[in-house]
């Protein structure tokens, strides 16, 4: 099995009664919070952490996009995977993703990826989502309605980029382009791996299965919530006759680790709640959008994460997001237990793990990642070993990677001001 650590970048300041005084940590957030001298050292953090589960073991590290929020810091994830394609080495990294219906035109996309491949070594995995309603249909105007036929154009439009060789036109109905002939283009072959995240739509199942995917399932709620939306997920693979390849899917889980129980409550307590309470307020009227949820994934009862949060409003103290499972939390044992409970009742041989949330710290996040790495990936490990993971990242071999340079008077010798 695959270990993913994956970072939101949070803005870790939001004052205590910031529910009580704001409608809402999305769109319409108060732009008098947000300080950039401060939002300096948490980029700077951020970072740290991301490269420290990249030393300790993770098999990849994972950014993504969000946009007028202080839930996430990361308007643009490329610059993050830019920076980390740099500071890593042997680690895949994980762009989940650029939300492709909301590149004009989504060549951006497949030029930047292709530039991150190489920067890498081959190393990315290219996360295509639609994007939260919050970003899409708010943030950046885009009508709901036309969000998912975009997107699908939009992703047909970057792999025909990456696989064909000549300069050719494209006509589609959102996407005119005379010439397309990209450069750089992408070290992996035929393609980078590309991984589809979402909430539970019929459509993402079926688009992801029909083109071999990896569908990530990106819930808040636990993994006992995930079990409806996955076995949606599986019963359409089933249909097509593929495979149950567990590395066909991917699931998001928040983490607590530590040496005893109580010792996991007491010090995960503050940034749960506060990632529940803060990080997560959503006003409801951005939640869902008429024509963002399709008629065919309302019929299947499906419910997005925002939605599903109001059917639980109790859940943002401790002792409920506990019971209902949003975080697992424990000694390494409890978590190794319940993890491997997760992988096998989800059948998900990629497990993206959030160590960091909230108001987190440098310091205890990093506890958590390295109690994590030592004591719990070790025991998931062998899970589905018999299974070969044709969704992961196809480097260069090491003889041929550009490892980087030290920084110092050697390094800059015959550069522009020798």
């Amino acid at each position: 099995m695959k270990m993913l650590w994956f970072h939101l970048m949070p803005y870790l300041d939001l004052p205590e009664d910031f529910r009580e005084k704001n409608p809402s940590v999305w769109v319409t957030i108060d732009s008098g919070l947000f300080d950039p001298v401060r939002a300096h050292a948490m980029y700077n953090d951020f970072m740290d952490e991301l490269e420290y589960a990249s030393q300790v073991g993770f098999d990849a590290i994972c950014v993504n996009e969000h946009h007028s929020n202080g839930y996430g810091l990361m308007p643009s994830p490329n610059l993050i995977a830019a920076t980390l394609a740099r500071r890593t080495q042997d680690t895949a990294i994980c762009v989940l993703g650029n939300s492709l219906a909301l590149y004009n035109p989504p060549t951006r996309v497949a030029e930047e990826m292709a530039m991150l491949d190489c920067m890498s070594g081959g190393r990315l995995i290219a996360g295509f989502p639609v994007g939260t309603p919050m970003d899409t249909a708010y943030a950046y105007s885009q009508n709901p309605s036309m969000l998912r036929d975009r997107y699908r154009e939009a992703a047909d439009l970057v792999v025909k980029a990456w696989t064909t060789r000549e300069p050719f036109a494209f006509n589609g109905r959102f996407n005119q382009q005379r010439y397309v002939n990209i450069w750089p283009r992408p070290i992996q072959q035929p393609h980078p791996p590309i991984w589809a995240p979402g909430g539970g739509s019929v459509e993402t199942w079926d688009w992801c299965a029909q083109n071999d995917y990896c569908f990530c399932y990106l819930s808040y709620n636990g993994y006992k919530a995930a079990q409806t939306a996955m076995e949606g997920f599986w019963k359409v693979v089933d249909k097509l006759g593929k495979d149950r390849n567990p590395y066909r899917a991917g699931f998001l889980q928040f983490i607590g680790v530590a040496e005893s129980r109580q010792q996991a409550i007491d010090l995960y307590t503050e940034p749960a709640e506060y990632f529940f309470g803060r990080s997560f307020h959503v006003d409801p009227r951005f939640a869902a959008p008429p024509g963002y949820t399709s008629e065919e994934t309302q019929r299947a009862g499906l419910v997005g994460q925002i939605a599903m949060k109001r059917r639980n409003r109790g859940a943002e103290k401790m002792k409920e997001i506990i019971d209902n499972g949003y975080v697992v939390i424990g000694t390494p044992e409890d978590v190794v237990e319940q993890l491997r409970e997760a992988a096998t009742e989800l059948n998900v041989g990629h497990l993206m793990l959030l160590l960091q949330y909230g108001n987190m710290n440098k310091e205890l996040t990093n506890y958590n990642t390295r109690i994590f790495a030592e004591k719990v990936m070790p025991e998931l490990r062998g899970l589905f070993s018999q299974w070969e993971d044709h969704w992961w990242p196809r480097p260069l071999p090491a003889s041929q990677q550009q490892a980087p340079a030290p920084i110092g008077d050697g390094a800059r010798k015959g550069g522009r001001n020798a």
